[in-house]
């Protein structure tokens, strides 16, 4: 059970607070529901409480964390299919986890990809996706804006 004021990760959208926990009807059914803003695009999404564990939702990781995340992106090595729809398929799979290694990792491949060979239209979306949602949480974690945190994340890619 998250409380207001938690500072949690939706899978595939990212990171913000739980700014209220509201009862309301929906197709004439009543439901509590987690009322979330993702800071990032300034969006509210609602969560119903009851499908919390089958929708991924958790608590943003620790500073701690932050480093093993950083140290992903600068790991060089990605081993990914040549094939796009199988290399797609599989960064899709790791973004639907929630988990914020596994979205570094496709962060990684794909900017690692990019520089080499470029990326499909698809693949751009997606990493564009994947990078927003690695900023997100680590700026809610580390009480940094956007921008810096996004410069860190070039550095650590870079290096």
């Amino acid at each position: 059970m998250f409380n207001i004021g938690d500072k949690v990760v939706y899978p595939m959208h990212g990171a913000g607070i739980i700014e209220a926990i509201e009862e309301r009807e929906v197709l004439g059914a009543r439901q509590k529901y987690y009322v979330m803003r993702l800071p990032v695009g300034d969006m509210k999404v609602m969560i119903p409480v009851e499908q919390v564990h089958s929708t991924g939702l958790r608590q943003v990781i620790t500073k701690e964390e932050v480093a093993t995340v950083l140290q992903i992106l600068r790991e060089g090595e990605a081993k990914l299919p040549n094939n796009w729809n199988h290399r797609y398929r599989a960064n899709l799979e790791k973004m639907k986890s929630g988990s914020i290694y596994e979205v570094a990792e496709v962060v990684r491949s794909l900017s690692l990809r990019d520089r080499e060979k470029g990326l499909s239209s698809g693949e751009k979306k997606m990493l564009d996706n994947a990078r927003q949602i690695l900023v997100s949480e680590i700026a809610l974690t580390t009480n940094t804006e956007e921008q810096a945190v996004n410069e860190i994340l070039n550095r650590a890619l870079l290096g």
